[in-house]
């Protein structure tokens, strides 16, 4: 909440200035302004900080209040069906239980819980980095044959 305050204290702050410069300015003789000078790659360089700080604030508060879950490794999707076009069979790892599931848009269906694993969902996994370090290796081997 005390970003937010000391936000919107910077937002009137700036505004109370831009109006300030308006009445002064309106006043005066309006005057050519070189486009690189200190003043106006300033004043660019504080408006695009703004602009960020405003798109920061919003995504925060969209992932703080909007009910995100943290990823649990307790759920996994093994094997995806496709049956029809917009139909699939799924068979979900939930802890030590595998469930087939029945998936079509907007309905998800239960259709059986295995007693015993129907697929060993462990034995092949090799991590990310693993894999693409094999695949190097098979590359540069390749290339040195060449």
């Amino acid at each position: 909440m005390r970003f937010l305050g000391t936000l919107l204290a910077i937002l009137v702050s700036f505004s109370a200035v831009a109006s300030e410069s308006v009445v002064t300015s309106s006043s005066a003789r309006p005057s050519f302004q070189e486009p690189f000078s200190t003043e106006a790659v300033s004043q660019l360089i504080l408006g695009l900080l703004l602009v960020m700080a405003v798109i920061f604030a919003f995504f925060w508060l969209l992932k703080r209040f909007s009910g995100f879950a943290p990823i649990t490794h307790n759920m996994k999707v093994i094997g995806v069906l496709p049956l029809t076009a917009r139909e699939k069979a799924v068979l979900v790892k939930v802890g030590d239980t595998q469930m087939l599931l029945g998936v079509a848009p907007g309905r998800v269906s239960h259709l059986h819980t295995f007693d015993e694993p129907v697929v060993e969902s462990d034995v092949n996994s090799v991590s990310f980095a693993e894999r693409l370090s094999e695949v190097m290796k098979k590359a540069k081997e390749q290339k040195g044959e060449e």
